[in-house]
This record gives structure tokens, sequence and C-alpha cells, in this order.
């Protein structure tokens, strides 16, 4: 579903990825592990267009989306999830889903999607009317993946859904990723949570220092020694 191909990203003079290539399959859930500084994030910039990358090739589908806008990336079905959840605090919880759903033309349509988002996350119906700033950072990041599931992707690119967040809400957060899986949506995970993210996914890359050095399935990277040493303290 998602391809990317021998990717170079630099800032500046900076080399930041190299040689980077992964794949996505329709209705995966795929994790993307590395610590801080490891061009994880870059990674998503990348995807996204945020960044553009100096060679390679990003596929969605079989087609080309290295060199064409963000907004067009997301109209060919893709939604991200940003690290820090970013939502928009001045606003309420309504009117951020709503602005997720800023291609929607249709109001049914869009009351049916927000409808999905609250069963997903009943403590988003209570607030409906809350400014989204007052909300706990748990609180937030479910909006912050209901704001992306506004778009209808099909599929769904998350930067870090589980920083800093308490243990009861990360756990809400990878059930509800699972959720969003079997409603037929496709998952890209980049985390630091290597526990949480091999647990949920059915396959994992490991990146360091720009480069991903291990690929393999979500099980078999649970019981690798370099991510048993270096992720989950064993």
């Amino acid at each position: 579903m998602l391809e990317l191909q021998a990717i170079n990203t630099f800032y500046g003079p900076s080399h930041v990825l190299s040689d980077v290539t992964l794949q996505i399959n329709q209705g995966e859930i795929v994790c993307l592990l590395g610590a801080n500084a490891a061009g994880k994030t870059t990674t998503m910039k990348t995807i996204f267009g945020l960044v553009k990358p100096r060679t390679g090739t990003i596929t969605l589908e079989g087609k080309r989306i290295d060199n064409i806008s963000t907004d067009e990336i997301i109209k060919r079905g893709m939604a991200l999830v940003p690290e820090g959840r970013r939502v928009f605090s001045r606003m309420s919880v309504r009117e951020n889903l709503e602005m997720g759903a800023y291609m929607q033309n249709s109001r049914a349509a869009l009351q049916e999607d927000i409808e999905r988002v609250y069963v997903l996350f009943p403590r988003l119906r209570e607030r409906d009317k809350q400014i989204s700033g007052t909300m706990s950072g748990g609180e937030q990041q479910m909006l912050a993946i209901g704001r992306a599931l506004m778009s209808r992707p099909r599929l769904i690119c998350m930067d870090e859904p589980s920083l800093g967040l308490s243990p009861i809400l990360v756990q809400t957060v990878y059930s509800t990723i699972r959720a969003i899986r079997e409603q037929g949506t496709t998952v890209f995970l980049v985390e630091q949570n290597a526990f949480m993210a091999l647990n949920a996914a059915d396959r994992g890359y490991v990146l360091q220092q720009g480069r991903v050095v291990l690929s393999d399935t979500a099980k078999n990277l649970l019981n690798n020694d370099l991510v048993r040493r270096a992720y989950l303290g064993g």
C-alpha cells in the first residue's frame, strides 16, 4: 500500500535518512521503532511531503507521492496523527473533528463520522463542547486520532501515539489502534514504546541513526536480542 524506496532526506548538510526502504501492506499494523533522534519523525514528515527527499521514491497504492503536495497526499487517502497531538486548543472537541473533515461536503456524512469517533472514544462525546486546550493529554491524543479519522483515510500514520500518556491511557490508545485496523484502516506507527507497538503490530522496522537496521515480524522482533537490549530492558 505504501512503499519507501532508498529514501535519503537532508536538513541542509545533515544527512538524516540514509537509504530508508520499507513497505506497509493493506490491512497491516506496521511500526517503526527507534530512539530519540533516530529519524523517526523525519520519516513521517518525508512521507507526508513536509520534507522532500533528495533521492528515492515513495509510492501509495503504486502511484508516486514524493513529488506532490501534502494536501494532495491527504486527498489520496492518508492521514497523520502528529507527534505532540497538536489539537486546535481554542476550539471545541466537535470543532476539531469538523476541521478533520474539511473535505467532506455532506452534513449527514459528517455527523456519521463524528458518531464513529464518539463510539471509539466515548470520553470525547462527553467533552463535545469542551475547549480542547483544557483537556488532559490523554483526551487530546484521543481527539488527535479522531480528527485524523474524520477524513476517512485508508492509511493512518501515527507519530508517537503513546508519548507522555499514563500506562492506562496507553492501553486505551492501543486498543483503539487495533479497533481502527479491524474497521479496515491500515496503520503505520512511529514509536519509542517498543513493547506496546510490537504487541499491536504485524511487522516492524528498527531505525538507528537514520538507517533501517532490522525488519521482521513483530513476534520475532520482540524476541530479538538487539531489540530486547535497546528497547525492552532485557
